[in-house]
């Protein structure tokens, strides 16, 4: 597929689409991962500027002193898979598909070669649904 703005392939719109919201969703979830550190710290160890320099994998200590100590391993584990998910979707590169169709794939810890399909995407956005819910709920909402 080709858009007026670039003469390059693309994937569907769809796919485009479900791309675009799972790193939304996950950003959404990072920001509100840093506010929850921010409110349980009370600016005594972390602020925002700092917290919000560092990639993803490396609010894991911070999560861990903060959210960890008083809600248990639960939203640092749900985090840490997402980020781990997260990695792979960006760190991909395009294929032009069995079906044709332009999308992207990765490799998993064994370098072996997966297409990041629509269920994927999903799945993706969903778990972040579960981590937002998470959230919440610690922040006592």
């Amino acid at each position: 597929m080709y858009e007026d703005y670039t003469r390059q392939s693309l994937p569907s719109k769809e796919y485009r689409e479900l791309l675009g919201s799972a790193l939304c969703v996950f950003n959404s979830n990072n920001a509100f991962i840093i506010e929850n550190i921010l409110r349980e710290d009370g600016g005594a160890n972390y602020n925002w500027y700092d917290l919000m320099d560092r990639t993803s994998g490396n609010l894991s200590k911070p999560i861990s002193d903060t959210i960890t100590n008083k809600a248990g391993s639960k939203i640092a584990t749900l985090f840490d898979q997402l980020v781990t998910q997260r990695n792979r979707i960006i760190h991909s590169f395009q294929i032009t598909d069995k079906d044709d169709e332009q999308k992207l794939a990765t490799k998993d810890k064994k370098n072996n070669q997966y297409v990041i399909t629509k269920e994927i995407l999903l799945e993706f956005i969903k778990n972040n649904e579960e981590l937002s819910t998470e959230l919440h709920k610690f922040r006592g909402y």
